[in-house]
């Protein structure tokens, strides 16, 4: 996937849960948006695309520890992307996180 840089600010209310280690949001950006995560040294961004099959819907984080395509119940870990189903051998896609300072984060490809 390909996505144009995005911008985060963490002070925006909408991302107040990524202020947090283990803390997540929804974010505008990639070809059908990201989940934001906050691992505590660092900040993750996953594409909400499923990567096993094309889906109408967007995946979602459930019991804010799996991302879950709506489709299939295919889930995914939070923490890197991973494949959390038997059977399934690729992970979701992920995006660069850079911290510009302290309340601004830039997501970028790798």
């Amino acid at each position: 996937d390909i996505i144009s840089p995005a911008t985060i600010n963490l002070v925006n209310p909408q991302f107040i849960d990524l202020q947090v280690p283990a803390g997540w949001a929804y974010a505008t950006g990639g070809p059908r948006g990201l989940i934001m995560y906050n691992a505590g040294s660092s900040f993750k961004a996953f594409s909400r695309e499923c990567p096993v099959e094309l889906c109408a819907n967007n995946l979602i984080v459930e019991n804010d520890i799996k991302m879950v395509c709506p489709c299939d119940d295919y889930a995914f870990s939070i923490l890197d992307g991973s494949p959390q189903t038997a059977g399934i051998s690729v992970s979701v896609c992920e995006f660069r996180v850079t911290q510009i300072n302290s309340t601004i984060l830039s997501v970028t490809n790798f």
